[in-house]
């Protein structure tokens, strides 16, 4: 029997049973957009992990605090102090840095109000790495630092290039509406009761188009981000705030300049700040590249999850096509009497079920492939950049659903062939 003959017949059948090709073809369609959609989730996770690494800095570290840690009241704790020693204990590195952090403070300029608000006090060394931003005017330097001068920059949320449906339910954030409508590059503002001078204005790209998607602190919340000179923070407004250790930091920020370095580094660094604490580890050193790893490593497994269930989704429609055969095969014996009285062979009928099987999945991997893409574009987190669309990938998931179909379908098409050809013309 010609395969295109098989083609025609079994396209025939299909149409002319609309509903039940439509609901066998369901479970093998959700199976293949689970898988499509996984595929494209985990293709870019190489890439992304480059690129993440690439920006983050190859030999980066960060030390903080050891959380559910219980002192014996010898250390005072992580204190800017500490990364004033490593940077002269190892002048070769390429970035030490201190970063305190705290939420809710109160800004005030001329009508505008903002209550929520996050300060981050560092030095001029925290544009060394991460640096994506747009900046407009100045950022902190060395003699704001030593002046602990009242200088910030503020951090302007970037937007969307192409905003996803469920954003609109989403209010822009304070000062992302502020920002749009006042240039306060030069302006003074108010935070609690002090003044300070806007001396730079750092845009960050576009949501979308942000490349830190596994560490990013968009604007810093719905109340958004400033940062001062750490000397500042200190001096300024921990006090201002009661904080009964102004010299406490929230983190240290090292690049050792190469990745091959950073084990080492993180060794001789712990080892320092063991002994600067009385021997006391309420600190943890942690190579970014593990971070990383480790955000990858959930998604990974986020996505192996969706993939098996598609697997499963699959598998199931080629139970449904396997029965969907058996009762079509019992509906047509003695069409099969025919054609065998006829002169086809028992190849040809399992020619023409496994054909018509194989082209229910196919059809239903079109579909799923189809719908697949639509969740790729419509509900992947588009701002992760994560999902990588891939030819290869659609026509793998549809050649699977084909495949399972078409082994579901043996066993029916074994049946049919084996029916006898006398008994089968005079099946009422």
């Amino acid at each position: 029997m010609r395969v295109a003959e098989a083609l025609r017949t079994g396209w025939l059948e299909i149409a002319s049973h609309k509903v039940r090709s439509a609901l066998t073809c369901l479970a093998t369609a959700i199976g293949v957009a689970a898988m499509v959609y996984t595929f494209s989730q985990i293709a870019g996770l190489q890439e992304r992990f480059r690129k993440a690494t690439e920006l983050a800095g190859p030999g980066r570290l960060e030390v903080e605090p050891k959380e559910g840690y219980v002192s014996k009241g010898l250390s005072r704790g992580l204190t800017w102090q500490d990364a004033e020693h490593i940077r002269r204990a190892f002048p070769e590195l390429y970035m030490v840095y201190p970063i305190a952090r705290r939420w809710g403070a109160r800004m005030r300029f001329d009508d505008f109000k903002n209550d929520s608000i996050g300060v981050r006090g560092t030095t001029p060394e925290w544009r060394r790495r991460d640096w994506v931003y747009k900046l407009r005017g100045r950022f902190l330097n060395e003699d704001d630092v030593r002046g602990a001068a009242r200088v910030c920059v503020l951090l302007q949320p970037g937007g969307w290039v192409k905003k996803p449906f469920w954003a609109k339910y989403f209010p822009e954030q304070a000062m992302e509406k502020v920002l749009k409508r006042r240039d306060l590059l030069g302006r003074q503002v108010r935070l609690d009761e002090h003044l300070f001078t806007v001396v730079g204005i750092l845009q960050e790209p576009p949501r979308d188009r942000d490349p830190r998607w596994f560490r990013r602190e968009w604007g810093g919340g719905s109340g958004g981000l400033l940062y001062v000179p750490i000397s500042t923070y200190r001096q300024t407004l921990l006090r201002s705030w009661g904080n009964a250790n102004p010299d406490k930091v929230d983190g240290i920020e090292v690049d050792t300049g190469e990745g091959a370095t950073a084990a080492l580094y993180k060794k001789r660094i712990t080892a320092l700040l063991k002994s600067r604490h009385r021997g006391e580890e309420d600190f943890k050193v942690r190579d970014y590249r593990e971070i990383i790893q480790g955000v990858i490593t959930r998604i990974r497994q986020y996505a192996i999850a969706i993939a098996v269930i598609g697997l499963v989704a699959i598998l199931a429609g080629g139970i449904g096509i396997m029965n969907v055969t058996l009762a079509t095969i019992f509906s047509r014996i003695k069409e099969i009497g025919i054609r065998r009285a006829l002169g086809a062979t028992r190849t040809d009928i399992v020619t023409q079920f496994l054909v018509e099987a194989t082209m229910l999945g196919s059809l239903g991997g079109v579909a799923g492939a189809g719908l697949g893409l639509l969740a790729v574009t419509y509900l992947a987190p588009r701002e992760d950049r994560m999902a990588q669309i891939s030819l290869v990938h659609v026509g793998a998931a549809m050649a699977i659903a084909a495949a399972v179909a078409f082994f579901f379908a043996l066993y029916p098409a074994y049946k049919a062939a084996q029916l006898d050809p006398i008994e089968s013309l005079h099946y009422e």
